[in-house]
């Protein structure tokens, strides 16, 4: 019998390929939104994928649907558990609500109460912890319940799933640069993936607040650097508070053209701009991509970029400041 093609490897670690992505986006079509490109107000060779578009309001709604689309289905019928912030546990609330499966929510005691009550409004249950016990309680769950643990991102086929962002850029534009944000890297890890091997030539560079550059530590490392959570909650951009894995540092090391760092008050200058001038609803996290671009655009390569919106679950308070000006 012939062996099946080589699957590459950095450090060990098995890498998603296009194939993953592909078969990923056939099997969550019928459950999330294809979002356009956007033209941008800020340059003619920008446009945004407003990934805030999604039911839930973030990108991740397209790993949490391929993860628990792809469990066994007796695997899947006693329900499922994840840890997050907000929206990775609205993604998989989403998920299983469409299943038909219970599905628990370990989230951090400080999490915005309105990413809680929307996550409650799904019909998980939400376990509150404080922050640096996210996961070892999530893992608690599952073992206690026998549930399936889909984890925000360090997982292949959470990867695979949010790589189909980028096969919905790749198929629409012949893009030269696409700019993503890095929080646990499975998005850039996917993104990165599918641009690659649809367009070769294109670059991709992460976007990372200043005040949780775990990522560019560890790139720079060549291996994962933990920060403390009492580093990293220190930024407005939830969504990026965790850390990188094993997995996704292999994939950012193989697939990543770089990373750059933007600051709190550019984030929070970028989500007001998103609001007034894009007409786009996004909080700090969906932000960072397009404020590495309006910040730092003399520091990165020219040509048709896209920024990646990831989401639009913006606090009230926020959203009240944005539109008082």
């Amino acid at each position: 019998m012939l062996a099946g093609p080589a699957v590459p490897k950095v450090c060990g670690v098995e890498l998603v390929e296009l194939d993953d992505v592909q078969e990923a986006a056939d099997t969550i079509r019928a459950m999330v939104v294809r979002t356009p490109l956007l033209p941008s107000p800020w340059s003619p060779e920008l446009w945004l994928k407003p990934e805030n578009l999604q039911p839930t309001g973030a990108f991740k709604l397209r790993g949490a649907s391929n993860a628990v689309a792809r469990l066994p289905a007796s695997r899947r019928a006693a329900g499922v558990v994840t840890q997050s912030s907000g929206n990775h546990g609205q993604a998989v609330a989403y998920a299983a609500r469409s299943h038909g499966v219970p599905c628990v929510v370990v989230m951090p005691d400080v999490a915005g109460p309105h990413k809680i009550e929307a996550t409650r409004a799904l019909g998980a249950e939400v376990v509150l912890v404080p922050a640096a016990d996210r996961q070892t309680a999530a893992e608690a769950v599952a073992a206690d319940r026998g549930l399936a643990m889909i984890p925000p991102f360090d997982h292949r086929d959470v990867i695979a799933g949010q790589g189909t962002v980028g096969l919905e850029i790749a198929d629409d534009l012949a893009v030269d640069l696409v700019l993503v944000p890095v929080g646990g890297g499975g998005l850039a890890s996917g993104v990165a993936t599918a641009i690659k091997a649809r367009h070769p030539g294109a670059a991709v560079i992460g976007v990372e607040p200043a005040l949780a550059a775990d990522a560019q530590e560890s790139l720079a490392a060549g291996a994962v650097r933990v920060w403390p959570v009492e580093r990293t909650y220190r930024t407005v951009a939830d969504g990026l508070r965790t850390q990188v894995s094993e997995l996704t540092l292999a994939h950012l090391q193989a697939r990543l053209d770089g990373i750059i760092t933007v600051t709190e008050e550019e984030i929070l200058d970028t989500a007001e701009a998103m609001l007034r001038e894009a007409r786009l609803v996004v909080e700090p996290s969906g932000a960072v991509a397009a404020a590495g671009y309006r910040h730092h655009r003399g520091e990165l390569p020219g040509g048709r970029t896209v920024a990646v919106v990831t989401g639009g679950n913006l606090a009230p308070d926020l959203l009240r400041r944005f539109a008082a000006g």
